[in-house]
């Protein structure tokens, strides 16, 4: 019997968020490598097993784990019984998602061949400090701190009148980002996992 009623939890609620290692499949991360055996008419230098992999998951015929190499950590998920001797493929879907799964697989490559890898462009330093932003607008909102407040709080630099606070810039993006916030912590945090997008 498990201590949570019988039912066992998908990680250690004794862990923080921080703390507690998230797989995401294909479909849902595009960053996530699917690596296979390769097929028999490959070259003979292609890369072989085993990968330095850690906090390995078996679900089904797949492993899910984190490679660690250079310095980087790349979700993964091989789908093959793997020997050392194994050679390596791996998969990009051919999806609306097929360019960032290529990035990610570039990013993977030059790990291993222990060049330099770029940062993840899913979460440039723009993106991040937009995301702190919006966090902050939605526990502010939450508190029943008002637009004004909340955009004095985000941007001190700036003066802002209250007679002239309904026509001023800074009070349409305090809005956006409090809308775009309350999509974010209501499940839209997982659009993360892609590259911005401008709409179609």
């Amino acid at each position: 019997m498990h201590a949570n009623g019988g039912c066992p939890f998908a990680t250690d609620p004794a862990l923080t968020a921080l703390e507690a290692s998230v797989y995401w499949t294909p479909a849902a991360d595009p960053g996530t490598i699917l690596i296979s055996a390769a097929p028999t008419a490959t070259a003979d230098h292609a890369l072989a097993s085993p990968l330095p992999g850690r906090d390995r998951r078996r679900d089904g015929g797949d492993t899910y784990e984190r490679i660690e190499v250079a310095d980087a950590t790349f979700p993964a998920i091989v789908q093959a019984e793997l020997t050392p001797r194994t050679l390596l493929a791996a998969i990009i879907l051919l999806d609306d998602d097929a360019v960032d799964r290529m990035d990610a697989l570039t990013r993977f490559l030059l790990a291993l061949k222990r060049r330099r890898v770029p940062p993840d462009s899913r979460l440039t330093p723009q993106r991040r400090i937009r995301l702190r932003q919006m966090l902050r607008t939605v526990d502010g909102r939450r508190e029943g701190a008002t637009y004004r407040a909340i955009a004095e709080a985000l941007f001190p630099d700036h003066q802002i009148e209250t007679s002239s606070f309904a026509g001023n810039a800074l009070r349409e993006t305090t809005i956006r980002l409090a809308r775009d916030g309350m999509k974010l912590v209501g499940g839209g945090y997982r659009a993360l996992l892609r590259k911005p997008r401008r709409p179609q």
